[in-house]
């Protein structure tokens, strides 16, 4: 937010266009306007601070290269999220080795949708998990079952729900189809609906009811 009022924020897409032209500074403004985002995502998905260092400036390095590549089909966010995501997905892959199975091996046929577990608890709150991400006060209890997801529902999550990107732009970042992302995200979102309901719910209540109050 500009410290001025009566100056208005300068938008995302001019600023592009000035920095493409050569303007340094108005590339520094989108740096700082978006860094605490680029950071904030890499350490959801990288869980080390370090790491979630390196690769937010990386990230930058390598949007200013690519800068005169942005066409503008994404908002300027959606862009440099990407770029971060593809970013922190090369170190959890040199982290990993060749010890684990890649993100994008995991076929159609074991993303069935049909396997997907049901939840043990009844959750007794109407909001879903991805609603829940918006309040403060739940975000640390969020984290929490987020770190207990395993890494392909997790990144699916964090990309759709938290960061906002589309299934189509989800599917990009992570190298998968649309249908995959899809029942991933559903995965994701069952799970941490029962993790949540767990520590949010009452214990009396946790229990398959019949009938809407």
């Amino acid at each position: 937010m500009s410290l001025n009022p009566t100056q208005p924020e300068i938008p995302d897409e001019e600023l592009v266009r000035r920095a493409q032209a050569g303007d340094l500074e108005s590339f520094e403004m989108l740096t700082t306007r978006y860094e605490q985002r680029v950071f904030s995502l890499a350490l959801r998905m990288l869980r080390q601070q370090q790491d979630a260092e390196d690769v937010t400036q990386q990230t930058f390095m390598n949007a200013l290269e690519g800068l005169n590549s942005f066409r503008g089909d994404a908002t300027f966010a959606t862009w440099i999220l990407r770029i971060a995501t593809y970013a922190a997905l090369k170190v959890i892959r040199k982290r990993k080795g060749l010890n684990t199975v890649s993100l994008d091996e995991v076929t159609e046929n074991t993303e069935n949708p049909d396997s997907i577990p049901h939840p043990e608890y009844i959750a007794d709150w109407r909001q879903s998990p991805e609603e829940l991400v918006q309040q403060r006060e739940i975000r640390v209890l969020l984290d929490e079952a987020l770190e207990q997801l395993d890494e392909k529902h997790r990144l699916v999550f964090l990309l759709r729900d938290v960061e906002g990107l589309s299934v189509k732009e989800t599917a990009a970042a992570l190298g998968l189809s649309e249908a995959n992302v899809k029942v991933r995200l559903l995965r994701a979102r069952l799970q941490l609906r029962e993790l949540l309901t767990r520590k949010l719910g009452d214990p009396r209540r946790q229990l398959v009811r019949n009938h809407n109050h």
